[in-house]
């Protein structure tokens, strides 16, 4: 759900509210219940969390049969180097 910001026309009283998208705006403050104007805010945006979020969730992975040399190298395999 989104967060949105408020502020009181009167008393000035800044807050925010988490609603749904289809939910109607505020139009009292809580305060003096006075006119509320929605102000427009930055929201959260994405957050990335730890060490290469891009090389291990988006980034493409090469095909094995695109990879040098054969895969069952690295098990010790050189049936098909010789």
């Amino acid at each position: 759900m989104p967060t949105y910001d408020y502020e009181c026309t009167k008393c000035k009283h800044k807050f925010e509210v988490f609603q749904k998208i289809t939910a109607d705006a505020l139009t009292k403050c809580p305060e003096c219940g006075s006119k509320l104007k929605r102000l427009i805010g930055s929201g959260a945006g994405i957050i990335f969390k730890g060490p290469g979020f891009y090389a291990t969730d988006y980034k493409k992975k090469t095909p094995p049969s695109q990879e040098k040399g054969c895969p069952k190298m690295k098990d010790g395999c050189s049936g098909c180097s010789s």
